[in-house]
């Protein structure tokens, strides 16, 4: 089997600036957070980004990194509203695509399957038709000649997922509760990337959770990270939790620009390694990354 182990500069370097860019993970759970502060450090801009939001949107958009978001919500779990999306929303600086979040799911479905659409009853009788004059409605060819809406395929340019273990072939395993459409993102992309706690060899899987945690096959991924503590601050259980504190001095410095430039300075303006000391420091007690992670 191929080894398809990159470093995170690696990957940002198969990315362009105009892509549309599907994000894994779940709000505030198990995002690629640490493949979203190198794309921070690069020159990339003009992005789509399809995602079930969380502070990935929020950091991109407050980058200006950002044309358009494609989402079914921008949630920081614990907290409501990720504030740098909000601002970017409510002043128009980006595009907004807001769907349901079913709509959502069968939009990567189709373009999973490489079929242009998806039949759904999600967003009739609702404001997403109104919102979105670009979707259309389709009528049953049977008896029942219902109308329904067509959700179209969601096609990605590049996905970023993170799961808790990978081996170097690709294959990822997701060991939290929250194993939500990663695989989806994955087929509906041209180019695939897993960042993963650990790599661990392929015989490894079975001994780390039962069958079940295999989410992602390696025929869906052409790139694999080792980035220990790579999704901070939000959740990888059970390898650790949201970080509360951090996401609460997160939101806390969006609230004014010398906040924030003081956020970005100690946080954001450093490669991987510096950002996984940085919080350390800051938070004595939060376990270190298994092993050094990728710069």
């Amino acid at each position: 089997m191929a080894d398809k182990r990159l470093s995170l500069d690696d990957l940002v370097g198969e990315l362009r600036s105009g892509m549309t860019i599907g994000i894994g993970g779940w709000g505030s759970r198990r995002k690629p957070m640490a493949a979203i502060r190198a794309l921070l450090r690069s020159e990339l801009s003009d992005l789509t980004v399809v995602s079930y939001g969380g502070p990935d949107v929020g950091l991109l958009c407050a980058a200006g990194k950002v044309k358009k978001v494609v989402f079914g919500f921008v949630t920081l779990d614990s907290i409501p509203t990720d504030p740098h999306f909000k601002v970017a929303r409510q002043t128009g600086a980006i595009e907004a695509m807001e769907i349901d979040e079913g709509m959502f799911y069968l939009g990567l479905l189709a373009a999973s399957q490489r079929v242009p659409f998806l039949p759904t009853r999600a967003g009739l009788g609702s404001d997403v038709l109104r919102v979105n004059p670009a979707l259309r409605t389709v009528t049953s060819p049977y008896d029942d000649a219902e109308e329904l809406v067509a959700m179209p395929a969601l096609r990605l340019d590049a996905a970023l997922v993170h799961v808790n273990r990978a081996d170097a072939s690709g294959s990822g395993q997701i060991l939290g509760p929250d194993p939500f459409f990663d695989e989806l993102f994955l087929g509906a992309a041209d180019r695939r990337f897993v960042t993963t706690e650990r790599i661990i060899d392929t015989q490894q899987f079975a001994s780390e959770g039962p069958l079940h945690t295999m989410c992602i096959s390696r025929l869906l991924t052409d790139g694999v990270v080792e980035t220990p503590g790579g999704a901070h601050f939000t959740a990888c259980v059970p390898d650790y939790q949201r970080d509360e504190e951090f996401q609460k001095a997160y939101v806390a410095a969006a609230s004014g620009r010398d906040e924030w430039a003081a956020f970005e300075e100690r946080y954001l303006a450093v490669d991987e390694s510096d950002y996984q000391a940085a919080t350390r420091a800051d938070a004595p007690d939060r376990a270190a990354p298994a092993r050094g992670g990728s710069k």
